[in-house]
């Protein structure tokens, strides 16, 4: 059976009449976090409702749904798989009813510990409805050794790896980081005096919620009519947020880890400049995420930058699309290049990562069609050669093209005339925070966990048709 591992968005807001309408809205700034499937619980104070479905958040929920769902406060998510069923059973919220009533879950990262929970329970005859890991953390909360004694933070402490958590019961709403801090989670103000919680600041912009600050690494933020109030299960001093969410994963318009994610990226393609100069006639970037690192390229390099994609805004993020052919479909739908930009040209592409190699060969390919003379391809990060256990869609270094092949057989195969990375160091540089704070191990193998022990649990949770499909994707 094969154990899910999320990337996802979480956003709440407790206490206004339209809490249910402001979700959908801030869910729909965070559509980027996932597009696989979405879904709202919202509670009365006395009963817990949900609404889920597959695709989109304007697919999954429709207006019947959201009229069924109105309440002042609500909860909701939006997840992209990386393994195991993509089935309704699967989304999130998850709701339960167990002994102490019902609750309902939202989860961004993966436990790494899951696998070992997961069999303990079945073991002991527990059943498991899904093949999600937060399906553990509904169990330890029902288990009564654990929860009787020590409540929420005897439950947290049992988990290990990457959580984001939201947690909805008919009395309070609860935000949670894990102790490493490795997903984000903001705290917002609305006008009324409600609150809000969000995986992105850009969420809270949408609903015209203030940013109050972030929920802290090993943190509990707990929102009820007495107000808000806040503990630490957690002694934790290592912090590792993790820095391909700048790099990759957040809008530009998010404050990140306390980081303007537009002003890092720009820094980023500034210390590439300098790193790997190149002369060219134009610098254009592969939308949107290359944006930020271009303008900030072209101006340290004084090279004009210009648009050399169009974008089919209809087709969503290929990386986290959860089969390789749908990547390679989806390639040419979603990029059209601009022959009277590049035609002739020696261009510098700019981009924020290379991670399978797959649809970046393919772009490549259509600049190359549209008459482009030389093509310098210049990645904002570092290569990744290491996968990912918190919570990030690489999980293995088969999938990883930095991983097994050199700098000089990657860019044969993607066919450009020159490839260079951004080093680790001028990526680090580029944050105004603590370096120390932030998990760089898919750049550089430096885990902040035990990572013989997630090795093995990735390992073991593979079912067969994961194994074949990791097999075919070995520079995905």
């Amino acid at each position: 059976m094969g154990y899910i591992k999320e990337h996802c968005g979480l956003f709440g807001v407790y206490g206004c009449e339209d809490a249910v309408e402001k979700v959908y809205y801030g869910l729909y700034s965070l559509q980027h976090r996932g597009e696989e499937s979405a879904g709202i619980a919202s509670t009365d104070g006395k009963d817990i409702i949900c609404r889920k479905g597959m695709g989109l958040i304007s697919d999954a929920l429709d207006a019947r749904m959201l009229k069924s769902l109105k309440n002042p406060v609500a909860i909701g998510h939006v997840r992209y798989s990386t393994f195991g069923s993509s089935n309704i059973e699967n989304a999130q919220p998850m709701l339960v009813d167990y002994y102490r009533g019902k609750v309902a879950i939202a989860h961004n990262g993966q436990l790494t510990n899951a696998k070992k929970l997961r069999d303990e329970f079945e073991g002991n005859g527990s059943i498991f409805h899904t093949t999600s890991d937060t399906e553990v953390i509904v169990h330890l909360m029902a288990k009564p050794s654990v929860s009787r004694q020590s409540g929420l933070p005897g439950v947290l402490n049992q988990l290990k790896g990457a959580f984001s958590l939201l947690i909805l019961t008919p009395n309070e709403m609860i935000g949670v980081r894990d102790p490493y801090g490795f997903r984000p989670l903001s705290l917002g103000k609305l006008n009324n005096g409600g609150y809000a919680f969000a995986s992105e600041t850009c969420a809270l912009d949408q609903i015209g919620a203030e940013y109050v600050r972030d929920v802290q690494p090993g943190e509990i933020v707990y929102v009820s009519k007495d107000g808000l109030r806040s503990e630490f299960y957690s002694n934790q001093k290592r912090y590792a947020a993790c820095i391909f969410e700048l790099v990759y994963f957040s809008r530009p318009d998010s404050s990140v880890y306390g980081e303007s994610v537009h002003l890092f990226r720009k820094r980023l393609g500034a210390k590439l400049a300098e790193e790997s100069p190149v002369d060219a006639d134009v610098v254009i970037s592969v939308p949107e995420g290359g944006n930020s690192a271009a303008i900030g390229y072209s101006h340290a390099a004084s090279i004009p930058f210009d648009r050399g994609f169009i974008r089919n805004h209809y087709v969503g993020r290929t990386f986290i699309l959860p089969q390789q052919d749908m990547r390679h479909r989806f390639v040419e739908l979603k990029l059209n290049p601009l022959k009277e930009t590049v035609a002739g040209k020696r261009v510098i592409v700019i981009d924020d990562s290379i991670v399978r190699g797959t649809t970046s060969k393919s772009r490549f390919g259509l600049l190359r069609k549209a008459g482009a003379k030389e093509i310098h391809a210049r990645i904002s990060c570092p290569p990744h050669r290491h996968p990912c256990y918190y919570g990030i869609d690489f999980q293995q270094k088969g999938e990883l093209i930095a991983a097994n092949k050199t700098v000089e057989e990657t860019r044969k195969f993607l066919n450009v005339e020159s490839l260079s990375y951004l080093s680790v160091e001028g990526m680090m540089s580029c944050t105004t925070q603590p370096r120390q704070n932030f998990c760089n191990a898919c750049f550089t193998s430096d885990y902040p966990t035990n990572v013989n022990e997630e090795m093995d649990n990735v390992t073991d949770s593979f079912s067969v048709d994961e194994a074949e499909r990791l097999s075919r994707c070995v520079i995905k």
